[in-house]
């Protein structure tokens, strides 16, 4: 998968090549490419919600849960923490890439644009133009998506000003 922030100074209407620099790789299926994590899901509670820090397969991730920033570069897997303990990211809404080939990110910012852009305003109670808040992405990489049929994109909060965040966006109307 890969990930991708959008700027608010980068208009959304031209930001493909913006974007496509900003593009960073993220993670393989551990069963597939090797593990470099926990290669299992978080404990969690009645709710669903994360219970404490934890490395998970990349794969595992959910919506709602929260976790801390990954490095550049490829991740097999990811550290997630409880919401209320201070994070960096978190997972809101997902969906999937359609068609039999790879697309470029072009293709993949535009459903970015027409599925995490209205979902934030879902999530967090304000439009994601009105927000304190900023966006970023997990994408499949061309290898997940020949390889294992990945075709998930996660629609990701982060602080605009690059901060942590210390409790859960949903709903947060800020």
């Amino acid at each position: 998968m890969s990930s991708t922030r959008i700027r608010r100074g980068v208009a959304l209407t031209g930001a493909a090549l913006a974007l496509s620099l900003a593009l960073t790789g993220c993670s393989m299926v551990s069963s597939v490419i090797g593990s470099g994590g926990s290669g299992g899901d978080a404990k969690r509670d009645d709710s669903g919600q994360v219970e404490d820090a934890q490395n998970i397969d990349i794969f595992n991730l959910k919506v709602g849960d929260c976790k801390l920033s990954d490095s550049e570069g490829e991740v097999q897997a990811t550290d997630v923490v409880a919401c209320d303990t201070p994070h960096d990211e978190e997972v809101y809404y997902e969906f999937d890439l359609d068609g039999d080939d790879f697309p470029d990110a072009a293709v993949i910012e535009d459903a970015v644009r027409d599925n995490c852009i209205p979902e934030f305003e879902t999530y967090v109670g304000v439009p994601w133009e009105e927000s304190s808040l900023d966006i970023r992405w997990l994408e499949p990489t061309a290898q997940t998506w020949k390889e294992l049929g990945d075709r998930v994109v996660q629609c990701i909060i982060i602080d605009g000003a690059g901060g942590s965040l210390d409790a859960s966006m949903k709903n947060a109307k800020i």
